[in-house]
């Protein structure tokens, strides 16, 4: 999805998609800096995080969960060291991205990923049209 749309694009998505889930839907927002696609009243704060307590309580659970999730990742696909680096580019990442190639879960927007499986920035626009992303 980040290919596709970008890291800011998706996470906005994300966020809309996460709200709709909600019951009952939240009164107000107070967001991190962007502003979410709702007719829910909102304050998006630059540096949210350091100015409020809910928007850092969340960040912190949200950093949590990606931790847990990678240190799952990582038993799914060793050689990356994702349990340890948390999806940077560690040099242990890094190494495993020349070893093994992408897998299904990295982003080919990346100059790294994309070296790695041998793409150019025009075959991955070509990729990513071909998926429907051009839709």
């Amino acid at each position: 999805m980040i290919d596709r749309l970008n890291i800011l694009q998706a996470s906005r998505l994300a966020m809309k998609l996460a709200l709709e889930q909600l019951t009952p839907p939240p009164d107000y927002l107070l967001v991190d800096a962007v502003r979410v696609d709702t007719g829910i009243e909102q304050l998006p704060l630059i540096h949210g995080d350091a100015r409020s307590f809910s928007i850092a309580a969340a960040s912190i659970l949200a950093k949590v969960h990606r931790d847990a999730r990678l240190v799952a990742l990582d038993r799914e696909f060793p050689g990356y060291a994702l349990a340890s680096n948390k999806g940077y580019g560690s040099p242990d990442h890094l190494r495993g991205l020349r070893e093994l190639g992408p897998t299904r879960l990295h982003r080919y927007s990346y100059a790294p990923v994309r070296q790695a499986a041998g793409l150019d920035p025009e075959q991955l626009s070509l990729t990513l049209e071909a998926e429907g992303a051009g839709a």
